[in-house]
């Protein structure tokens, strides 16, 4: 198994940033990719942004040019910092990454985060 554990939701006033963070463990697994996904209340969950292992990333048009991806391999921990944040942004953001398992079978599976919140104020 895997688990990710979330932090740094919280309340900012619109314009303002946040770092989000969220660390993967599970001894027998390599982490593959890595994503941060939100849903806002009444929505689906949305990409927001997505980074490979090898580094290359993807954003969502709605973040593009707000939010940074990043990624430390060795901590197995990836990042999103957002700048500029709109009211639109709010809502419960999950970090999600494939899990490798290092021993036969090599199967890959999807995990999720339990979820921290993100709130922007007008």
């Amino acid at each position: 198994q895997v688990q990710l554990v979330e932090s740094g939701g919280g309340l900012v006033q619109t314009g303002g940033s946040l770092r989000l963070s969220c660390a993967a463990s599970g001894s027998m697994f390599r982490i593959g990719d890595m994503g941060w996904y939100r849903q806002a209340p009444g929505n689906q969950r949305e990409l927001v942004a997505r980074i490979a292992s090898s580094g290359s990333t993807y954003y969502a048009d709605s973040v593009a040019g707000r939010f940074t991806i990043s990624r430390d391999n060795a901590k197995s921990t990836v990042y999103l910092q957002m700048n500029r944040l709109k009211p639109e942004d709010t809502a419960v953001y999950f970090c999600n990454a494939d899990g490798v398992r290092l021993t036969p079978p090599m199967t890959t599976r999807n995990y999720w985060g339990q979820g921290t919140q993100v709130t922007v104020s007008s």
